[in-house]
């Protein structure tokens, strides 16, 4: 009798033991390599945030691409890189090509707007003024440009702030006149690169936003708000301004109409590091993580950050939804 109590009695000491272990198992600490596609224009932001975030999770390496937003999302759909998080400069390349084949929700995370730079060795930076910029650009010795359209947020909506100004300052043809004044070797990839020839002096002028040119200490042109793509409030103007650029399928094209700029970040499907992609974008979430660098770094975030619905904050992984809140 005393044997099988004492049988008992350990059997229940390895039981709760066990019961002990279990709590741990699930907690541990994630590891391993976590890649990830962004916008050229998040890249300071983002080198900061990953050096954070090493410092509280020193078992993750993070891997960065910076490159135009459309073509983070096409290393995913048309070359099937290995990718677990995508960081876009419009939420809308991550609704049209990545939703629903690579991805099952879009959260909108901070804000920006346009902005002309340049620099001290620019032509006519001693005159140049919020009054006459539009005229500048015209001028037949100056080198200004933008990025591709059809790779770079950035440069669609480059195109479109100069829709804007035409039917703002109400001057007719004056979008296809400054256009002829900026030849095709003058349209790079993605905005970033366009810093380098500012400051070289190989450029004039540049579009760029707003937290670029602060990021990188450039002089720039604050445009009017109904030019800047800033503000929501004035989204039904900024729709009167359309690009074509390139669609989801090679020959095909869709129509993007203008809008406020808002960012927005994905989890991809086929993550290879789920766990750990998520502890990432924990961070990049926390109004004093990710979201207090970008806002140091002059690029406003949202707080809470945002999804459209809430079928679509069903899908996101628990341990985020608390960072984020249901508004169009």
């Amino acid at each position: 009798m005393r044997k099988t109590v004492l049988t008992i009695w350990i059997c229940a000491v390895f039981a709760v033991a066990s019961i002990g272990l279990l709590p741990a198992a699930s907690w541990a600490e994630p590891k391993g390599t976590v890649i990830m596609f962004h916008a050229g224009s998040l890249s300071i932001p983002f080198e900061a945030m990953e050096k954070a975030f090493k410092e509280r999770y020193p078992k993750i390496e993070i891997l960065r691409e910076a490159a135009g937003s459309q073509a983070c999302a096409r290393k995913v759909i048309d070359l099937k890189k290995p990718c677990d998080i995508i960081a876009s400069a419009d939420y809308v390349v991550i609704d049209k090509l990545l939703i629903p084949s690579h991805a099952d929700w879009n959260i909108r995370f901070a804000s920006n707007q346009l902005v002309l730079c340049y620099t001290d060795k620019s032509r006519h930076a001693d005159r140049v003024n919020e009054q006459n910029w539009y005229e500048i650009l015209q001028e037949k010795d100056v080198v200004w440009g933008h990025s591709d359209p059809n790779l770079d947020p950035c440069g669609y909506r480059s195109l479109m702030a100069l829709q804007l100004a035409e039917k703002h300052y109400g001057i007719p043809g004056f979008y296809e006149a400054v256009i002829a004044n900026r030849p095709q070797e003058n349209i790079r990839p993605k905005s970033v690169e366009l810093v380098s020839l500012l400051q070289t002096g190989n450029m004039d002028y540049a579009w760029e936003y707003r937290s670029v040119a602060v990021q990188h200490g450039l002089r720039y042109i604050t445009l009017p708000v109904e030019i800047n793509l800033s503000d929501y409030a004035f989204d039904d103007f900024y729709s009167q301004a359309v690009v074509s650029v390139t669609g989801e399928t090679p020959g095909s094209f869709m129509d993007i109409r203008g809008q406020s700029c808002t960012y927005g970040l994905t989890l991809i499907k086929d993550a290879q590091n789920e766990e750990a992609a998520i502890a990432f974008l924990d961070y990049i979430l926390d109004p004093e993580g990710g979201l207090k660098v970008l806002d140091e770094m002059g690029q406003p975030p949202f707080i809470p950050c945002r999804v459209p619905t809430a079928e679509m904050k069903a899908k996101i992984p628990v341990v985020l939804q608390d960072k984020v809140e249901v508004r169009d």
